[in-house]
């Protein structure tokens, strides 16, 4: 069973990330909103957390667990009973939730901390796992005529010798710019549909590929956000992660297991924000003359107690659900569903709670006065990018019912 404290091993690490968090994230984070498309002057400084934070717990990947992650609905057994594990999922769950308590956008700047890394975590071989050590990398899905809907992606692959040649367009990459590598999804064959979709690790200046350019975003302005053009792009044949072969049964599942473990570091980036928002509210509310008091029933309480007391409920649900998903992955149990419950309920959390602090503040959270109005623009994008709130519902009434996508769409 899951323990709700963190872990002592990990208490430490976390402690640390925090006060980085406090001291070199948040002071800068209304500077670094108003300047996108700068880079943060703190990256230089962040550098060796963020490659502290990938040490921590090192070993939490999860392993392949021989069952469709689309039907599976027991436990993996790999582990002897009551052998538990806290590990690299957790860890990074963890210190996301503080950094994004920081600073939402300077945590998606952090090199090598890219939802790139995390794919070649999930997937990479071992030689593939010591070639890409040390790079940073984005992740390269969405097009412009296949968001939502991966298994639309029209981006192809096609392989040439001992090199597959890539062929398409990508928007909406994060760290796109600054990244060192990017995994490019790409098709193998249109005519198969999921069961060609492939990742593909792609070094920046392979000729042929190319930034179109960069977005201006609603929030998490601190982060580069571009979009990207491969033309008949070279990419090494041992650049694909996973296995090579189409596998028409197994279907789109294989590549599916990197949002196993991606969609729970999304919704810890979600819990940060809504805490940093909570935390800030619940420092006006005292100014204010305020008293939150738990040994008192919400209804007992002035109104804006009670609202308060609403959210910070609606914050714990979606922070224990994100737990419970990296401790799954940690243990090689299956987490599929738990993944996309974390992200769904962390992802509308976080949105609510942070325009809720907004209402609750007042005018001083609608100026720029505090950094509300900032966070409520932040959390928006966690409910929407590494699949949407709706997809996150569909997968997991698919995995409740024991439905295939076919069957439940």
């Amino acid at each position: 069973m899951i323990h709700l404290e963190v872990p002592e091993s990990l208490s430490t690490v976390v402690g640390q990330v925090h006060r980085t968090a406090e001291h070199l994230l948040r002071p800068g984070s209304r500077r670094n909103d108003r300047a996108e498309h700068t880079r943060p002057p703190e990256l230089d400084a962040l550098e060796p957390l963020a490659d502290s934070l990938n040490t921590a717990g090192r070993g939490g990947r999860v392993p392949d667990r021989g069952v469709d992650p689309g039907r599976a609905t027991g436990r993996a057994t790999s582990r002897a009973a009551g052998q538990v594990r806290n590990g690299r999922n957790l860890a990074s769950v963890l210190g996301i939730m503080e950094l994004c308590w920081g600073d939402a956008g300077l945590l998606l700047s952090l090199p090598r901390l890219g939802l790139g890394n995390a794919a070649i975590a999930s997937v990479a071989n071992a030689e593939q796992a010591r070639r890409f050590a040390g790079k940073w990398a984005a992740m390269a899905i969405t097009e412009p005529d296949a968001g939502s809907d991966s298994a639309a992606i029209r981006t192809t692959a096609v392989l040439d010798g001992d090199h597959y040649v890539l062929n398409g367009e990508k928007i909406f990459v994060t760290s796109g710019e600054r990244a060192d590598v990017v995994v490019v999804w790409a098709t193998l064959d249109r005519t198969l549909g999921r069961a060609a979709i492939k990742s593909f690790v792609v070094e920046k200046g392979t000729p042929g590929f190319e930034v179109v350019r960069l977005e201006h975003k609603l929030g998490i302005r601190a982060s580069d956000t571009a979009q990207l053009r491969l033309d008949h792009v070279r990419v090494p044949r041992e650049n694909l992660l996973g296995d090579p072969e189409v596998d028409v049964e197994r279907g789109f599942a294989g590549v599916l297991q990197t949002f196993d473990n991606t969609r729970p570091l999304v919704a810890a980036m979600a819990v940060g924000v809504a805490r940093a928002a909570l935390d800030e509210t619940r420092t006006l509310l005292t100014e204010a003359g305020f008293t939150v008091d738990y040994d008192r029933a919400g209804p007992r309480q002035p109104a804006a107690v009670a609202t308060f007391l609403d959210l910070e409920a609606d914050y714990e649900a979606a922070y224990l659900l994100t737990l419970e998903a990296a401790w799954l992955a940690d243990n090689a149990r299956p987490n599929s569903k738990h993944a996309s419950m974390a992200k769904a309920k962390a992802g509308r959390s976080a949105t609510d709670i942070a325009l809720g602090c907004v209402a609750l503040a007042g005018n001083l959270g609608y100026s720029e006065h505090s950094l509300l109005e900032k966070w409520a623009r932040d959390a928006k994008i966690m409910d929407i990018f590494e699949g949407t709130q709706q997809i996150q519902q569909l997968i997991v009434a698919r995995r409740l019912l024991g439905k295939s996508s076919a069957e439940l769409k």
